[in-house]
This record gives structure tokens, C-alpha cells and sequence, in this order.
């Protein structure tokens, strides 16, 4: 850390996240990251309903994969818009983009509008999400640092316990449309009390121009994505050729778009944005399978299904609660490399409730240590890549770090398809599967993500700069490098 970035200005010993100089900004940030985290679940439990209502069944995966793809551009963009001008503007923009998105769904009146209306959705928060991040390294010291990203995990708990029982309470009421319109209006709030705290932030360095190559390697990225996610919805021989095509785009501009050594696990930074994309990527693939398992396998309803994954995101918050005390510094990777093995037990744990004598509350308490493994690692994550950028390259990380786990979310999920379908699983929806998936199908799904979470683990002991263990060397390697 160089003094620049943890200069008197910011110095204020006496108080911590929520103390006077940074309790504004701190409420603001937990606030939009709570309204984002309800939408997400408010949303979930309102599409089906909304895709029955406009007549686009067919469209409904599209709903999901137009937000994640802008979002891989918004990320990029945000990242280059934050390192030139600051986070204020785009993160004022995303929210509005956010907002707008919604506003264009919750009034639609075809299913291409409402997955127009994810897009733009999509937009605002690839920008919301990075602009927060760079907020995160100018408007506070690196002491407290790990406390916010603590709270990050923090403000997801509630939203994801209130937000189905809501939006389910206000789709049947009120209808659909209400839980996206009704969001907007939500935002005024947080956006009025962190107003004069991002005004005072400290300014960057100089301005400069934009880099357009970034920006244009994102939209490879993203075009790529896209295409692989069209691949992986329309399983026929003809799917090979926007399957060849979005690997032809997203492989040589993803490498160029990451950190120099992101894929040979190069120490210090690109091991850690490669880690956050396995973490997530492995957690999710796991998790996308756990409900229909215990729906087709164990016969639980869909609603204790899905309840059974509620401990795991309690244990997110605790554990990333646990990283951020300042005991627990000097031994982050560490403690990153413990939750990487965490994961992997948590999946194997789930595994062997496919055996009929194993009593199915061992999923939730499987669940449990996972939860808590992704709260040691993605936080931690964070942390390490403020602590590792230099001035001035806060947006460009952390942008870097988003993409990877949006990028492991989508590639490993898409592994996991296709090792459900080869080993027998048939078709991923409920009713279908429900009789034509064999165990086996799901130990192939758990067993590929146990393995990546072990991958993790090892990822993880690379965390620190090659001989500056305990030093706190910053130095990091330049992005777009062909050798990522």
C-alpha cells in the first residue's frame, strides 16, 4: 500500500465503517447493495409468472442470460470510466440504468421487451457493482477495508430471507409488474444519503482518455458469452456452430482483457481474480443443482428445497464477518485456502445425500460450511485486490474481478449442464427430470465442483506477490497481456 492510498486524510482512528466520517457512506452502500441483493430474489420468484403472462416460455432463459451478458460489458466500462473520472458518474448512471431496466420490464408488454428490460438492468449493474469497489479503495483506509466488504455479505442476508416471501405475496395481490416497478422508487433513499459522501471523496489521479481496446475486448467478451449461453439452451448438432463462434471471440479476448498471467496462476494479483472466478464458478454450479436433487431425488417440496440453501447464506455473512476482524490479516490466504476446502467438503457432504439412508437435513448442514467457505474467500478476494492495485487501477481490478466471476458462474454452470445431460440427467427442467435423472447424473454434477473448489484451494496458497509475503508489496502486473 502506498501512502497515497492510505494517506491522513482518510486516517480516522477513533471510528470504524458506521463511525461519523464514514457512517453516510457506509449506510448508502449497504442500502443499494440491499435493494440490488432484493431484486435479485424478488425477481427470481416473479419471472416464471411474468414469462407465463407475456407468453415467452421460450424467451424465459434469455431473461437471465441478457443481464448476465451486458453486465460482462457494463464491468469493463465502469472500470475504465471509474480509473478516468471517478465512481461517481457511473455509479449514479448504473443506478439509473438499474432502475430504467426495470421500469422497461415491469411495463412490458412482449417478452422480447422484458428481456430488453433485463439487459439495460444488466447494465446498471455491471456498472453499480465496480463503481462500489473503487469507492471501497479511495473513500476508505485500508483498515477497514475487510469491515466493508464484510457488510457487502452482511446486506444479502435479509433480502434473501424477505425477498421470495414479498415478491410471492405481491405477485399474487398485486401482480407481477409491481415487483420490478415498485424497486425504482427505493433507490431515492440511499441515493440521497450517499450523495455528499461520494462528493467529498478524494480525487484520483489525473484524468485520462478512455481505453477503447478494454472496452472492445469487453464486448468480445460479452458477444461470446452470449453466444455460448445461446449454445448450452439449444442442445442439437446445429448449436456446435454459435458454440464455435463464441469460443472464437470470448478465449483470445478474455486473455487479453484479464491480468497477465490470470491462467497460469501467477502470483499476487491474477491468482486472485482467477480464484474468485473458480470460487464462484464451482459454488454455483453446485448450488444450480441442489433443489431439483432433493426435489427428484429425496422428494422434498420446492419450497423446503430451496430452504435448505438458507443456512448457506447466513454462514456467508459470518464468514465474511470472520475475515474482516483484524486478527485475521496476517493470515487471509490462509483462511482463503481453508474456505476453498470448505466448498469442496460442503459438496461432497451434499453428494452422499443422494444415498437413500443418508437423513436429508445433511444437506442443509453441508450447506452451511460452504456458505461460510465463500464468505472466507470472496470477501477476502476484495480485499487482496484493493490492497494489490495501485492508484489509479482500482476501477480496471476490480472490473477484472467481477468479470471472472461472472465468467466462472457461466462457464462452470454450463459444465455442469452438460455433464448432467451426458451422464443420463436428460432435461434440467423439474418436470421432466424428475423421472429421467439418475443419481449419477448429480454425483458427476457435485464431483466436477468439488474439484474445482480443490483447484481453489490451491490457487489460493499464490495469493501473495512472489517475495513480499508479510511486506505489503503492491507491485502488480499490467493488464491485456496476451500471456494471461
Amino acid at each position: 500500500m502506498t501512502p497515497a492510498q492510505d494517506s491522513a486524510p482518510h486516517d480516522d482512528p477513533a471510528g470504524g465503517i458506521l463511525g461519523r466520517r464514514y457512517r453516510a457512506l457506509t449506510l448508502g452502500i449497504i442500502s443499494v447493495v440491499s435493494l440490488i441483493a432484493f431484486e435479485a430474489s424478488a425477481v427470481n420468484t416473479a419471472m416464471p409468472v411474468a414469462a407465463r403472462a407475456l407468453d415467452g416460455i421460450g424467451l424465459y432463459a434469455f431473461a437471465f442470460s441478457a443481464f448476465f451478458t451486458a453486465s460482462l460489458f457494463a464491468m469493463t466500462l465502469s472500470g475504465e470510466w471509474c480509473d478516468r473520472s471517478g465512481p461517481l458518474l457511473p455509479l449514479f448512471t448504473g443506478i439509473a440504468a438499474f432502475g430504467t431496466g426495470l421500469v422497461i420490464a415491469g411495463s412490458a408488454q412482449r417478452m422480447w421487451m422484458f428481456v430488453a428490460g433485463r439487459g439495460v438492468q444488466g447494465i446498471g449493474g455491471g456498472l453499480v457493482i465496480v463503481a462500489l469497489y473503487v469507492v471501497v479503495g479511495r473513500a476508505y483506509p485500508e483498515r477497514l477495508r475487510a469491515s466493508v466488504m464484510a457488510s457487502f455479505s452482511a446486506a444479502w442476508v435479509v433480502p434473501v430471507i424477505v425477498g421470495p416471501l414479498v415478491a410471492g405475496a405481491v405477485t399474487e395481490q398485486l401482480g407481477w409488474r409491481w415487483v420490478f416497478l415498485a424497486i425504482p422508487a427505493l433507490v431515492l433513499l440511499p441515493l440521497a444519503v450517499m450523495l455528499p459522501a461520494l462528493r467529498a471523496l478524494p480525487p484520483g489521479p489525473p484524468a485520462g482518455t478512455p481505453d477503447r481496446r478494454r472496452i472492445l475486448l469487453a464486448l468480445g467478451v460479452a458477444a461470446g458469452a452470449g453466444l455460448l449461453q445461446y449454445a448450452g439452451q439449444d442442445l442439437t448438432p446445429w448449436a456446435l456452430l454459435p458454440a464455435a463462434a463464441g469460443l472464437a471471440l470470448l478465449v483470445p479476448c478474455i486473455r487479453r482483457l484479464l491480468p497477465r498471467g490470470t491462467f497460469r496462476a501467477r502470483r499476487g494479483l491474477p491468482s486472485v481474480v482467477l480464484l474468485r472466478g473458480i470460487a464462484q464458478g464451482s459454488f454455483v454450479a453446485a448450488e444450480s443443482f441442489i433443489p431439483l436433487m432433493l426435489v427428484t431425488e429425496r422428494g422434498l417440496s420446492a419450497t423446503l428445497a430451496g430452504f435448505s440453501l438458507t443456512g448457506g447464506g447466513l454462514t456467508w455473512a459470518l464468514g465474511s464477518y470472520t475475515q474482516s476482524r483484524r486478527r485475521a490479516e496476517p493470515y487471509r490466504e490462509r483462511l482463503m485456502s481453508l474456505g476453498m476446502g470448505l466448498v469442496a467438503l460442503a459438496v461432497v457432504l451434499m453428494a452422499t445425500v443422494l444415498v437413500r439412508g443418508v437423513p436429508v437435513w445433511v444437506a442443509g448442514a453441508s450447506w452451511v460450511f460452504g456458505g461460510y467457505g465463500m464468505g472466507l474467500t470472496i470477501s477476502s478476494g476484495a480485499v487482496l485486490l484493493l490492497k494489490l492495485s495501485r492508484p489509479g487501477e482500482e476501477g480496471t481490478n476490480a472490473a477484472s474481478l467481477q468479470t471472472s466471476d461472472a465468467l466462472g458462474s457461466i462457464l462452470l454452470v454450463g459444465l455442469a449442464g452438460v455433464l448432467f445431460v451426458s451422464f443420463g440427467g436428460g432435461s434440467t427442467a423439474v418436470g421432466e427430470a424428475a423421472s429421467a435423472a439418475p443419481p449419477h447424473a448429480f454425483a458427476a454434477v457435485f464431483a466436477a465442483a468439488a474439484a474445482f473448489a480443490l483447484v481453489g484451494a490451491y490457487v489460493a496458497t499464490r495469493l501473495a506477490p512472489r517475495g513480499a509475503a508479510g511486506r505489503g508489496v503492491t507491485s502488480v502486473p499490467p493488464s491485456g497481456d496476451p500471456g494471461a
